[in-house]
């Protein structure tokens, strides 16, 4: 359990966090990646600042970021497949390596270990039977750790399936694993 003055932050951050829109989705999920990844870049002016954009609808064409999804990248934006590693290893939102069916991330940087991320990484911890860095053995879920989601002000942030949670105490954990568990609440 958190200390006083910590619960009354994160009573405060809950009443004055406002709704976050779900995340955006790829708008033609039809069309082959190349074509995707072409028509995002034709909205650039320079093809380099695509990459990201080129990435991120390769990793979900794939549901991680495979040698193969560096290639289909590299193909489609003529860059190589090194440079779109490089550019996808410095952020935490690529992922690297597969994943469970859900990947809940707790950003642990400053801001948010201050406020008690620690205390809801070790709840998942707890409650997954599992560590930071982990699959699940059924594959149900990931939990991960990141440097930080920029949510300074509404901490400990949890991102659960890229859909922040913030603040996230350790209380919430048994509600978020019991809504993705599709257990009655």
């Amino acid at each position: 359990m958190s200390d006083p003055a910590t619960e009354q932050t994160l009573a405060g951050a809950r009443e004055t966090r406002p709704q976050m829109p779900a995340p955006a989705r790829d708008a033609a999920p039809e069309k082959p990646l190349r074509e995707r990844i072409l028509d995002v870049m034709a909205l650039y002016p320079d093809s380099r600042s695509a990459i990201i954009p080129a990435l991120r609808l390769a990793q979900d064409e794939f549901g991680w970021l495979s040698t193969e999804a560096f290639e289909a990248v590299a193909d489609a934006t003529g860059f190589t497949p090194a440079l779109a590693k490089s550019v996808a290893s410095f952020y935490d939102m690529f992922r690297l390596t597969p994943v469970g069916t859900h990947e809940i991330c707790v950003c642990t940087n400053v801001s948010c270990a201050l406020v008690g991320a620690g205390d809801t990484l070790h709840e998942l911890e707890r409650q997954l039977g599992i560590h930071a860095g982990q699959t699940t053995p059924d594959g149900a879920f990931t939990l991960r750790t990141v440097e930080c989601y920029g949510g300074c002000g509404w901490g400990p942030v949890v991102s659960v399936d890229e859909r922040y949670h913030e603040p996230c105490g350790p209380d919430q954990v048994a509600g978020i694993l019991a809504e993705l568990r599709g257990e009655p609440a």
